[in-house]
Parts: C-alpha cells; sequence; structure tokens
C-alpha cells in the first residue's frame, strides 16, 4: 500500500518509528516531514498528507503529533479527507469500517509504538463495511460541496 506519513516536532519520534516500520511491512511510504524534532506547525505537514490522499498519489496517510487532535482537524480541511484520531484498537476499526477513514491521526505523546503499530496495522487491514455506512460518507462528501444545504435537509426532514 502507498502511505503518505507526515508530523510536527511532537509526533516526529513516533514517525520516525512508524516509516522504519511501515517500510519493513512492505509498504511503499512517502514521508512528508517533518526531519526532525525542531519546533515546526504542523498545518503544512498534514495538508501535505491529505493532498496526497485525496490527489491519488497515497492509498491512506497518517499524520502525527503530541496529541493529534490538531493534525486531524487539518487533515480534515482537505477536500476528500476523512481523518480519524484514533488512540486505540477500536475506534481505529470503527473509523474504516464505518467511516472509510482514509488518513490516521495519532498522538505521540499519547500512544506508545508498540500500541501505535497494532493501531495501524489493524487501521490498514480494516475494510469499509459499505451498505448503511456508504450513505453516511456520502453525505460527508455533500458537505465538503454545499453544507448549508446538507443542514437544510436534515432540518425539514426533522420537522416532516
Amino acid at each position: 500500500m502507498r502511505i503518505a506519513v507526515g508530523s510536527d516536532h511532537a509526533g516526529y519520534p513516533l514517525k520516525a518509528h512508524l516509516v522504519d516500520w511501515l517500510d519493513q511491512q512492505g509498504h511503499d511510504v512517502a514521508d512528508l516531514g517533518t526531519s526532525s524534532e525542531q519546533p515546526v506547525d504542523y498545518p503544512p505537514y498534514c495538508a501535505a498528507v491529505g493532498l496526497a490522499v485525496a490527489n491519488g498519489d497515497a492509498d491512506r496517510g497518517i499524520v502525527l503529533g503530541g496529541s493529534g487532535q490538531g493534525e486531524q482537524l487539518a487533515a480534515n480541511k482537505v477536500r476528500g479527507v476523512r481523518a480519524a484520531l484514533c488512540h486505540d484498537l477500536y475506534t481505529a476499526r470503527l473509523s474504516r469500517s464505518h467511516n472509510d477513514a482514509n488518513v490516521l491521526s495519532m498522538g505521540g505523546r499519547i500512544v506508545a509504538s508498540g500500541l501505535a503499530e497494532e493501531i495501524v496495522a489493524l487501521w490498514l487491514d480494516t475494510p469499509f463495511d459499505g451498505g448503511r455506512h456508504q450513505r453516511r460518507v456520502d453525505l460527508l462528501a455533500a458537505i465538503e460541496q454545499d453544507a448549508a444545504s446538507v443542514a437544510r435537509q436534515a432540518h425539514s426532514e426533522e420537522t416532516t
């Protein structure tokens, strides 16, 4: 699988570990930075990962920071990205099976490398269930196009 990975300085140690680990697992890994623990702002790195996924240059993306919160938010600003913050196996599995998440976000100050490997492996191996979940993923894409229209639709369904 082609995987784009990016982080800020706080996520760098876990990113470096995961890049090596993913490479050992046989994945084609694009390390989009940062390259040290020197302080940097995370949005450009997360946007680069999101763009790689949205443009089809990567099948999936992984963004890492101290908590993973801001990184998830930044990646989700890229149209077509469904980034999920996962610090455990349960949310990692559901982010794929229910939400078809294409970018995984984790906090390097929260998740140890062993657990991170387990989360990534499960996340990469879990297929999207489709079915009723596809309708919801389609609605997420519709929000990217016209949030007001989707919101009006929800309100009109609620009042009928």
